[in-house]
């Protein structure tokens, strides 16, 4: 059995205290390794040496207090295994110790938020035109942005709650366009109206119609993607349990931007579509880049309807979710959203906390695991 490497050598007591003025130049003044080996005489090259020992000696601590981190290779693996453009995975809950931690269901919404954003960032350009639905994950977005190329910034689906002045939804359009200078085109109406005359007069008035004939502009958007009976479900809440039941007969699995699916990814249309003020299914094929973003949680069954519906380019989830979407033990599965969630249902149990199982080749050409899907252009 190998031994343990030793530690970088401290000689001499005075070289503790070398070692813990030349980490406090570098690490708290920001001075580079030349500027310090100048000042007390010494090469660059024992700078390097003694702040490798200051960190290996406790002089120097170094906490990373985000509790997540991006999981490149399982991004990778899900991008290609679903034919998408982008595929963002977060690790949620990792301690100092490399293990996952609890986390709840929010915290993890707004680091999966923080996700979306940076991926907004890299992938707008000015002059386009970008759309966000209602969703916990859109108004995380919207906290989490700082920068965005100069461009107008339009709400997909109408106000979920009470107030139509200054819903969640509202304020995430407003911010995410100031971010960049754009302008914001809100939606101060209801998502969903007692009848669809009702709907069809609201979606006739000038500040309304003006958002609404902005959707078929909209070239990059954002929206979250949840189990359409899970409890941010904008749908499931507004529903009656007589309309819940039919949705439930359906097959319903997942909702995306107030649209809902079923296992399949097939759109279940309903009566509701004509009382809702939400971007319809087919401006959403429209849409160039589509990115879904989870709530993070059980939910993999719900993802993997939206990623088979073909209106996604681009996806961010968790770690969690995205090994329950790449590795599974029975094909048959593919067509029973529950088992997506059932953990014994998995392949290998151990497969989960294995992130280097991802870099098997092999596994990803098993023909007994989904192929790739293309999105729809119809």
């Amino acid at each position: 059995m190998a031994e343990p490497a030793e530690a970088a050598a401290l000689p001499a007591p005075i070289d503790t205290l070398l070692a813990a003025a030349v980490a406090r130049r570098f690490y708290l003044e920001q001075r580079s390794k030349v500027e310090i080996a100048k000042e007390f005489g010494i090469s660059r090259f024992k700078v390097a040496r003694l702040l490798d020992a200051a960190v290996a000696h406790d002089i120097v601590r170094i906490d990373i207090t985000v509790p997540a981190e991006i999981d490149v290779p399982l991004g990778r693996a899900l991008t290609e295994r679903f034919g998408l453009r982008h595929g963002i995975v977060v690790n949620l809950g990792r301690g100092e110790s490399g293990t996952a931690a609890s986390a709840d269901q929010w915290q993890s919404g707004r680091w999966l938020g923080t996700a979306a954003a940076r991926l907004v960032s890299e992938i707008a350009e000015e002059g386009d035109v970008l759309g966000l639905d209602g969703s916990h994950a859109v108004d995380a977005l919207s906290e989490a942005v700082t920068r965005l190329p100069l461009c107008d910034v339009v709400q997909l689906t109408g106000v979920h709650g009470r107030d139509l002045a200054h819903d969640a939804a509202i304020t995430a359009v407003r911010r995410t366009a100031a971010a960049g200078g754009g302008r914001a085109f809100p939606l101060h109406t209801p998502f969903l109206l007692p009848d669809a005359a009702t709907a069809a007069v609201l979606r006739s008035q000038p500040a309304t119609a003006e958002t609404l004939d902005r959707f078929g502009l909209v070239t990059k958007a954002v929206v979250g993607i949840a189990a359409w009976d899970a409890p941010h479900s904008a749908v499931y809440d507004a529903l009656s349990e007589r309309e819940r039941e039919t949705l439930r007969e359906a097959g319903a699995c997942a909702e995306v931007a107030g649209h809902v699916l079923d296992a399949t990814g097939r759109v279940i249309p309903t009566e509701l579509n004509a009382r809702t003020i939400a971007v319809s299914v087919a401006e959403l094929r429209g849409v160039a880049e589509l990115i879904g973003v989870t709530a993070g949680g059980r939910g993999a069954g719900a993802v993997r309807a939206a990623l088979r519906s073909g209106l996604l380019t681009g996806v961010v989830t968790d770690a969690t979710t995205a090994r329950r979407l790449l590795w599974r033990d029975d094909p048959d599965a593919l067509d029973d959203p529950d088992a997506l969630d059932d953990p014994d249902a998995l392949d290998d149990p151990d497969a989960l906390d294995d992130p280097d199982a991802l870099d098997d080749p092999d596994a990803l050409d098993d023909p007994a695991r989904t192929a790739p899907s293309s999105r729809s252009t119809e």
